[in-house]
């Protein structure tokens, strides 16, 4: 049917995923809402929404894969999904600096009130070692930068071998850094409740680790992509999304270290 078309665009077939997905995401907050006031049927009408999200997103980009097949994605509509992914990552920029904001607010105008004493962080706040995990995290996700660019490279010039060789280093580098965030918030010396420091620091650093699995996902999706021989050095925009975003979960996550590791937690106790 794309080759009877007289133009470049692609007008999309009727599709019940957007309807689907809309009542999947309605009923996974109402079910949220639900169990936050301890309501026994919540956390069922949640679960049950949380997995007609999760299928809604795979038949979508199913079908968003097979449109690409069928040669429906042409130069024009691959130049616009890269629009789109701009975009999106530039919604995301906003919603980090957001907790940028919240968290420069507290720490550059402290309360004077007793449990933070004028000062940052709050008197009594013992913070995590900057050198320690966090450092180490650090340079796991700069060496994940390189790799997923290494296989982005491996692509173009047509070394398969190399794309999912690179998407496989950067899938387990993802899962590593995962890891040492997970064991870093178990052993923290403060709560996310019942002080600011905690508030702020578990927001940002968590909803970046939020991102940091979403992108990893996002990732194996492409190596079995791949495996399966999808991409193409001309057409390969489902990874080229993969490692646009990759890399944007990089640069959040040095102003991350430097502001709230490093900077935001200078002059307090240190926990070893």
């Amino acid at each position: 049917m794309a080759a009877h078309q007289n133009h470049d665009y692609h007008l999309v077939d009727p599709d019940p995923w957007p309807l689907i997905g809309a009542f999947g995401a309605f009923a996974l907050f109402g079910g949220a809402v639900m169990a936050m006031h301890a309501n026994p049927y919540g956390k069922f009408v949640m679960a049950a929404g949380l997995l007609v999200v999760i299928f809604t997103m795979y038949s979508w980009w199913t079908n968003t894969i097979r449109e690409a097949h069928s040669g429906h994605h042409t130069p024009v509509v691959q130049l616009h999904l890269r629009y789109g992914m701009i975009l999106f990552i530039a919604s995301e920029v906003m919603f980090f600096l957001a907790w940028f904001w919240a968290f420069f607010d507290a720490s550059l105008f402290p309360s004077a009130a007793e449990s933070v004493g004028g000062q940052w962080p709050p008197k009594g706040i013992e913070v995590l070692d900057p050198w320690g995990f966090p450092l180490l995290n650090t340079m796991i996700l700069l060496c994940s930068g390189t790799t997923v660019t290494w296989a982005h490279h491996s692509l173009i010039h047509g070394d398969r071998e190399g794309l999912k060789l690179g998407l496989l280093l950067t899938i387990i580098l993802g899962l590593v850094f995962t890891s040492i965030q997970a064991y870093e918030y178990i052993h923290a010396p403060f709560a996310f409740k019942g002080n600011i420091y905690g508030a702020t620091f578990f927001m940002a650093t968590g909803f970046h680790g939020f991102h940091v699995i979403v992108g990893t996902i996002f990732l194996i999706i492409c190596l079995l992509r791949a495996r399966r021989g999808d991409f193409t050095p001309r057409q390969h925009f489902g990874f080229e999304a993969a490692a646009w975003y990759w890399h944007f979960v990089d640069v959040v996550w040095l102003f991350l270290f430097v502001s709230i590791y490093v900077w935001g937690g200078a002059g307090a106790p240190v926990h070893g």
